[in-house]
């Protein structure tokens, strides 16, 4: 049975035609991007996308040229047809007009500009490299998309840190409460997580900006092509080096590769949600959406609940986004090399799209939340969120093993909970009995060590986390520290993705200025 990929393909296909995702009553307006379809119009007049018909577009110019130039067509017919080249290009830029995005069906226009001549352009070549590259070509230009988008999602992260790095609130491990942190710090470590997905884009980027053309099928061709002048042209740093692995094999790997990025954002984003949503069961959350605007929206039969339906939409997405990039996966799953299954642009473009959605909403939550510092303190001083500071300073303070200073804590917090006594209230006898009946029959002193003053500043949630000294902690020192270099991180990103935009636009800007004194030279009609 090999119709599964087949299946899957038809269900993906019309989920991104649909744009199916959960109920939004707070915003039913969801992100659909315009994906590449054969065809498609031209955006307005002499302004093209970098869709297929561009790229096929592309890589006929820097043919024309570079086959001219070695010799491989006479001048004058190299000449002639790069005229037969721009008059295509000039016709599919026309508003309305035709965009084919195979070789298949945009080498007739070609014939029908030029003459049965113009395939001598085809020297060498085939649309499998031609589409293997015109696809890396997309691909690539949609990672930057999806790195600016990252950069501002991280940036206004890093920012909300900035303002909160002395905000202290509860954290929760295993879904309940642990221990005090500042909100900055925790805001932090998902800026952590979005750098490194940041770093898996920079490293896809650099597999993925790599040409194919030139290698024909699967062996490379007896025409003597320059691959490496037509890499330059059409922006690529480098080469696929085999020419088997480079529409056969990579540019399978490609979408599979920016579905991992894809899920591993949509991952950290639900995580996060999921997170504040958490608040939302709360009857008095120390976290909020700011109301009004679409964050929230009142149920249609109980007047008190303000429905999170921005959290919703964005954890939908995250979900939807998850869900596109496992396409890839099955659709390259137990087919042979070269297939076309997981290359299909349109699938591919709004499988990242999806991901651009996802920080968009991730964005928004942020610049909407309403963090409640006295009720997150609250919060912390009504449980034991504090207590392994007890166990801390008896053993950094006063030598105590660990395990019995645990003890200590853990018998003062059983008694507090069974006699409802709240951290800032517990009677210092109490701490002093149990201590003494934990130590009893050993060497250890036989009096708690810590005085009444001590035992009331060790539970104090805001004290500990301006005393923590581990390097990556939250004390303002290394909250300074670490906010200065996660600005820098997104500066050099940001940097990075301006030096990769200039490279490709000087390559085309090159083959622009060549193909035209090419083209200049053919004879007037």
């Amino acid at each position: 049975m090999r119709r599964a990929p087949y299946i899957f393909s038809l269900t993906l296909t019309a989920l991104l035609v649909s744009g199916v995702t959960g109920a939004q009553p707070a915003e039913t307006a969801k992100a659909n991007p315009p994906a590449v379809v054969q065809n498609t119009p031209a955006p307005k007049a002499n302004v093209a996308a970098r869709d297929p018909f561009f790229w096929l577009g592309e890589i006929n110019k820097a043919t024309a040229v570079i086959n001219t130039d070695a010799g491989l067509l006479e001048p004058a017919m190299g000449a002639r047809l790069a005229a037969g080249v721009a008059r295509v290009i000039e016709d599919g830029n026309q508003p309305g007009a035709k965009r084919p995005s195979t070789v298949i069906t945009f080498e007739p226009l070609l014939i029908k500009a030029a003459g049965q001549d113009i395939t001598l352009l085809h020297a060498g070549r085939s649309s499998q490299d031609m589409h293997a590259t015109y696809r890396s070509a997309i691909l690539r230009d949609k990672l930057l998309e999806l790195a600016d988008q990252l950069i501002i999602t991280a940036t206004t992260l890093v920012d909300l840190a900035a303002e909160h790095a002395d905000t202290v609130v509860p954290n929760y491990t295993n879904g309940v409460a642990a221990q005090p942190n500042s909100y900055g710090h925790y805001l932090l470590g998902h800026a952590a997580a979005l750098d490194r997905d940041a770093q898996r884009i920079r490293e896809a980027y650099a597999r993925i900006d790599r040409s194919p053309m030139g290698t024909t099928v699967l062996n490379g061709t007896s025409w003597p092509l320059d691959r490496e002048r037509m890499a330059k042209y059409l922006g690529f740093t480098a080469l696929v080096d085999n020419a088997y692995d480079a529409s056969q094999i990579s540019s399978m790997d490609q979408p599979v590769e920016v579905g991992a990025i894809v899920t591993s954002i949509a991952l950290h984003t639900g995580n996060f949600i999921e997170d504040v949503m958490t608040q939302y069961a709360q009857s008095r959350p120390w976290i909020l959406l700011q109301e009004g605007g679409g964050n929230t929206y009142v149920s249609s039969a109980m007047p008190q609940k303000r429905n999170p339906g921005l959290l919703n939409n964005t954890r939908s997405d995250a979900s939807t986004a998850v869900t596109l990039a496992m396409g890839p996966v099955w659709q390259t799953h137990n087919i042979t090399p070269g297939m076309s299954d997981p290359k299909d642009v349109k699938q591919n473009a709004a499988m990242v799209d999806s991901a651009i959605a996802v920080l968009k909403r991730w964005d928004r939550v942020m610049k909407a939340l309403v963090v409640n510092r006295e009720r997150a303190l609250e919060e912390l001083n009504s449980d034991w969120t504090a207590s392994q500071e007890v166990a801390d300073v008896l053993m950094r303070q006063y030598k105590l093993p660990f395990r019995v200073g645990h003890h200590v804590a853990s018998e003062i917090v059983d008694y507090a909970r069974a006699n409802n006594v709240l951290p800032l209230d517990f009677p210092y006898d109490q701490a002093r009995r149990i201590y003494a009946e934990a130590v009893k029959g050993t060497d250890y002193p036989a009096e708690l060590p810590m005085s009444e003053a001590e035992f009331r500043a060790t539970l104090d949630p805001v004290a500990i986390v301006k005393n923590r000294r581990t390097v990556g902690g939250p004390q303002p020192e290394e909250m300074q520290r670490m906010l200065k270099e996660a600005k820098a991180r997104l500066a050099d990103q940001a940097g990075w993705i301006q030096s990769r935009r200039a490279h490709i636009d000087q390559s085309l800007a090159q083959l622009d200025s060549d193909f035209a004194k090419l083209a200049a030279n053919a004879p007037s009609h």
